[in-house]
C-alpha cells in the first residue's frame, strides 16, 4: 500500500520493497528507463518538455500513487525532476500490463495528469501574465495544496523562476506580482517560503478548473 508523503516519517524494512524504492533529492533530474515505469512513493515531481532552445515546457505534477516513464508518453525530451525530496518505486513493464490493479491505477493517475496538462495549456493562452498567474496558482492550490489554519498552503516550495517558467514570463515579473497579490491579502509564504493562499480572492479561476480536474 502507497504512504502518504510524510518527509519527517523513516522508511522501514518493509518500505523499501526489497530494493526497488529509490531517492532522489530535490531539484534532481529522475532517469527514466524503457523497460521500466516509475511510480511516485512519497514526494512531488514535476513533469516538463524542454524545448529545443532549452527552456523547461510544464506538464503536469506526480504525487504519491502517480506513474511516468518514458513508455508512458510520446513527447519528446520528456524530463521530471523532485520539486521536493521524493521516493520512487519502480515497476518492470510486464508487471504494469499484468496487473489489473496497477493497471486501473496507472489509468487513473494518467487521466488526472491529461487533464493537469489540458488545464496548463489553458492557462498559456490567457494574454495577460497577471492572469495566467493567478490561474496558475489556483491549479496550484487544487492540486498541490494542503488545508491549514492560515489557509491553503502548496506542499512543494516552488521557486519564482519555477513559476516564471510555467507561464512563459520572467523571474521579475513574478516577484512583482506576487508582492501586489500579497498586498492585496489574498496570499502569504510561511517560514519556508511556501505559498499560502489566505483568502478566497483566487476563487473566482476556480471553477473552470474544477470541472476539469475533478475526479469521480
Amino acid at each position: 500500500m502507497l504512504l502518504a508523503y510524510n518527509p519527517t516519517q523513516p522508511l522501514s524494512l518493509e518500505d523499501t520493497e526489497g530494493g526497488r524504492l529509490h531517492f532522489y533529492e530535490r531539484g534532481e533530474t529522475i532517469p527514466l528507463v524503457t523497460e521500466r515505469v516509475w511510480q511516485v512513493y512519497r514526494g512531488v515531481a514535476q513533469l516538463s518538455q524542454l524545448s529545443p532552445q532549452g527552456e523547461e515546457i510544464l506538464l503536469g505534477w506526480a504525487q504519491p500513487g502517480t506513474f511516468f516513464g518514458s513508455w508512458l508518453t510520446c513527447v519528446d525530451s520528456y524530463q521530471v525532476k523532485g520539486l521536493s525530496d521524493i521516493y520512487l518505486k519502480w515497476h518492470p513493464l510486464e508487471e504494469l500490463t499484468n496487473s489489473a490493479q496497477l493497471s486501473q491505477m496507472a489509468f487513473t493517475q494518467l487521466a488526472r495528469r491529461m487533464r493537469q496538462t489540458e488545464a496548463l495549456l489553458a492557462i498559456s493562452g490567457l494574454k495577460r501574465v497577471e492572469d495566467r498567474l493567478q490561474q496558475l496558482l489556483s491549479l496550484l492550490k487544487q492540486e498541490l495544496g494542503e488545508t491549514t489554519e492560515t489557509g491553503t498552503r502548496i506542499k512543494v516550495r516552488l521557486t519564482h523562476q519555477n513559476l516564471a517558467g510555467a507561464i512563459g514570463t520572467t523571474r521579475v515579473t513574478v516577484t512583482r506580482l506576487l508582492g501586489e497579490f500579497q498586498r492585496q491579502g489574498w496570499l502569504s509564504f510561511d517560514s519556508d517560503r511556501h505559498i499560502i493562499i489566505t483568502s478566497d480572492k483566487s476563487d473566482k479561476f476556480d471553477g473552470d478548473i474544477k470541472s476539469d480536474l475533478v475526479l469521480n
